[in-house]
């Protein structure tokens, strides 16, 4: 190749068509519209944005300290729980204001029940703005519905049952890394009419202040983030890519999980991954999507590799 523009990005993901193979992930890019607000950050390098998650009723989230930064840089963990004003007030407020974004829009859909989520996703499945629709059943710090949906496969796969006959649109499963096995989630996720995985979600943890002999996070435990995950959230995209393999699957991942280069993604890319989703790097660089496109098209021309679809599974075992 001569130059990064012969690069392909294009990717396609069970019918959800994305320019470039960059989402990003719930609850760190809001509703879609703050970070356009910010001078100097642009959206053109991102194939789609997932919105917060939504509940069918307003939630208020956990008590605060909600967010909590690691030692070293490492990352941070947050306990937002899910804060939303409900799905009806997204619908009329927040997607109207979408109109004219060229990223393709991803809901997020949460609950406390399997009619709730059910519910949630009919409503945005019936709106003209949302391309596809992503399913949370891995959230680490709410009480109520959110990881405990996605810890059983029974449950998991009557949330994505119930929302399957909901949905017409492309369905997301957001799976938790925070399970024994995330393999029978993931079997329970597909065989329920799943189109697409998410692997995976934040993993649980907690902080202490020694002063107080207290966690600091108002809710005790939240998710942790960042780029000291990255290491097992490959783990987790690796055994979900060798499963869907041994099966037979062609069910495409969108990987998240500390991704804070072109060096990160394309280890998901080639460990199974059609997509990517990053969060936490764009609370310490709002440039982070440019960014990493920019690194990204560097080394794919490094490594002669046309078309970023090419090095999808391509990583060698043997």
């Amino acid at each position: 190749m001569k130059s990064s523009a012969d690069v392909e990005f294009a990717v396609n993901l069970a019918g959800l068509r994305l320019r470039t193979p960059m989402l990003l992930a719930s609850g760190t890019y809001g509703w879609g519209t703050e970070f356009e607000q910010i001078e100097g950050f642009s959206s053109a390098a991102v194939g789609g944005i997932v919105l917060k998650g939504t509940t069918l009723e307003p939630r208020e989230g956990n008590r605060t300290p909600r967010i909590v930064e690691t030692a070293g840089g490492a990352g941070i963990l947050n306990s937002i729980g899910l804060e939303n004003p409900g799905v009806d007030y997204v619908l009329t407020h927040y997607l109207p204001k979408l109109k004219g974004t060229r990223a393709k829009v991803i809901a997020n859909v949460a609950g406390s029940t399997v009619q709730e989520y059910a519910e949630v996703t009919r409503r945005f499945d019936a709106h003209r703005r949302i391309d596809a629709i992503e399913i949370n059943v891995s959230c680490p710090n709410v009480k109520k519905g959110g990881m405990h949906f996605g810890a059983e496969p029974a449950l998991c796969a009557e949330v994505v049952a119930r929302s399957r006959e909901a949905a017409k649109k492309p369905l997301i499963v957001k799976l938790s890394p925070n399970v024994t096995d995330i393999r029978a989630i993931a079997r329970a996720a597909v065989e329920a009419g799943a189109d697409i995985l998410t692997v995976a979600n934040t993993f649980l943890g907690t902080a202490v202040d020694i002063r107080t002999r207290k966690p600091i996070l108002g809710n005790v435990s939240g998710g942790l983030s960042g780029p000291a995950v990255k290491p097992i959230a490959l783990q987790k995209v690796l055994e979900v890519a060798r499963f869907l393999r041994e099966e037979k699957r062609d069910t495409p991942i969108i990987a998240s999980g500390g991704i804070m280069t072109a060096q990160d993604a394309l280890e998901f890319l080639i460990t199974g991954a059609r997509a990517f989703a990053i969060g936490t790097v764009l609370f310490a660089d709002f440039k982070a999507p440019e960014r990493i496109m920019e690194e990204m098209k560097t080394l794919l021309v490094e490594l002669k590799v046309r078309d970023v679809n090419d090095l999808v599974g391509t990583l060698q075992l043997a």
